[in-house]
């Protein structure tokens, strides 16, 4: 049975893994090797990473028929936040593959196994929380600058953002407090989830572990978050499809990029 520790690792101390200092290369190999695990079953993945496309068009039309529409993009966008969690099981897959392990899909859901689960829950739970928080600042932005009026469709809606200053305004002050809650994420998650799959080091240290990446390599890890942020794009222009494909290959190349970052334990 699982034990419950999640400040601290299973000896009850406080780890520090040694952090490595990586280059623009590093991002580019990581990238290669997500493919080619992505590439050894990916109709596996791809059935895993259905989830992806399903939950954005749910949420389009969950926002459009609760007339919920100024929370369309902030759920989209800040659904991203959520990914280093949702991918733990790519992790699992890619983790097995390095030791030369059974690779089935069915593995993506042995972390429930884990001894570190305790601490992966609440790391999950934090970016919950961060995604919430979000929802929330975005929500209060739009009442800023319209009230608490919604446009009655979804092209009346787009009009009055896209067009009008108010529109404007909201969306350089709603980009820019997205950016700070992306980089918080970003900086805070960058090798939790990986850290903790692999070592029972307690949230703490794998969040602590993260932030030290990040500021190690802060010019890497900005382009890593750049290149997230692309590839999600591009995976939402097909009505979401294309993140079947996009999901899974940045889970793998995450684990691989958590190699890069932190030192093996001897």
């Amino acid at each position: 049975m699982t034990a419950f520790h999640v400040m601290a690792g299973a000896d009850h101390s406080f780890t520090r893994p040694a952090i490595r200092k990586i280059g623009i290369a590093d991002l580019v190999d990581a990238l290669k090797m997500g493919l080619d695990d992505f590439s050894e079953k990916p109709s596996h993945y791809v059935f895993l990473c259905l989830m992806y496309p399903i939950a954005g068009i749910a949420l389009a039309i969950w926002s459009t028929d609760r007339n919920l529409l100024p929370l369309l993009f902030p759920l989209m966008s800040g659904f991203a936040l959520l990914g280093p969690m949702a991918a733990i099981g790519l992790y699992e897959i890619s983790r097995r593959r390095e030791k030369g392990l059974d690779t089935s899909w069915s593995h993506a859901f042995d972390v429930r196994f884990s001894p570190a689960l305790p601490s992966i829950i609440v790391a999950g739970l934090m970016l919950l929380g961060l995604f919430i928080v979000w929802l929330f600042v975005a929500q209060n932005i739009y009442f800023l600058y319209f009230g608490d009026g919604v446009a009655p469709t979804l092209s009346s809606f787009a009009s009055s953002v896209l067009t009008t200053p108010e529109g404007m305004a909201m969306m350089i002050w709603g980009d820019a407090i997205g950016f700070v809650f992306a980089l918080v994420a970003l900086a805070t998650t960058i090798v939790t989830f990986p850290l903790l799959l692999d070592r029972d080091v307690g949230v703490v240290a794998a969040i602590d572990a993260s932030i030290r990446a990040t500021l190690t390599n802060p010019v890497p890890v900005a382009v890593w978050g750049l290149i997230v942020a692309a590839l999600l794009v591009v995976g939402t222009i097909p009505i979401f499809a294309g993140l079947a494909v996009v999901m899974p290959i940045l889970g793998h190349a995450s684990w691989h990029l958590y190699r890069k970052l932190v030192v093996a334990q001897d």
